[in-house]
């Protein structure tokens, strides 16, 4: 009997906390967002991400949207390891130079500060200081944007070879298309909106 009364509570309490969860799902807006729709209060930062590495800002909003629903999910951090507003793997961030997992992770007792833009340089990386603040911070979204522009620019974006550029962001025919198909839906008819938290 004691254990019927506890299966019955711990499923209730796994029933509230999905519930909870669903509340604040990912793709959750006070009005879902229309294909075509942008953030307001994003549209300046990807305009001078966008000027500095010549890369269209209408870009930098597709890889936002795709990436982290314009940084609306719960966690800005993926089950493969990838971090911040635009998920880079870490050591994309900081230089493969560094070490680590040959996918992108860090040693799971390594302590390194990421966001140290003297090591950022000495291992190759391509974390930005988009704010000024004397770090590149992936959870910080002027940094993280900053820093997505750099990376596309470098892998052909700023060159007309947007394809390929996003195909270096994430090395998936499915990631490229979905992407390509937000960049295009806003240089067609990009519609600027409130985002409500």
């Amino acid at each position: 009997m004691k254990q019927t009364g506890s299966l019955i509570i711990a499923t209730m309490i796994i029933s509230i906390v999905i519930g909870l969860i669903l509340q604040k799902s990912p793709d959750s807006f006070s009005q879902p967002l229309k294909k075509y729709e942008v953030p307001e209060e994003y549209i300046d930062l990807y305009r001078e991400a966008g000027e500095k590495y010549d890369v269209q800002w209408e870009l930098l909003a597709a890889v936002h949207r795709v990436e982290t629903k314009f940084s609306t999910m719960s966690t800005l951090e993926s089950p493969k390891g990838a971090i911040g507003h635009y998920q880079f793997m870490p050591l994309t961030w900081i230089g493969w130079s560094y070490g680590g997992s040959r996918l992108g992770e860090l040693d799971k007792n390594d302590l390194v500060d990421i966001t140290d833009l003297d090591l950022i340089q000495k291992y190759g990386g391509y974390g930005k200081d988009g704010n000024g603040d004397g770090k590149a911070d992936p959870y910080n979204l002027e940094d993280a944007t900053y820093t997505a522009a750099s990376y596309l620019s470098a892998n052909g974006a700023s060159e007309g070879r947007v394809e390929s550029a996003l195909f270096a962001y994430n090395q998936s025919d499915e990631y490229v298309e979905e992407v390509l198909s937000f960049y295009n839906e806003y240089r067609e008819n990009a519609t600027v909106v409130k985002l409500d938290p």
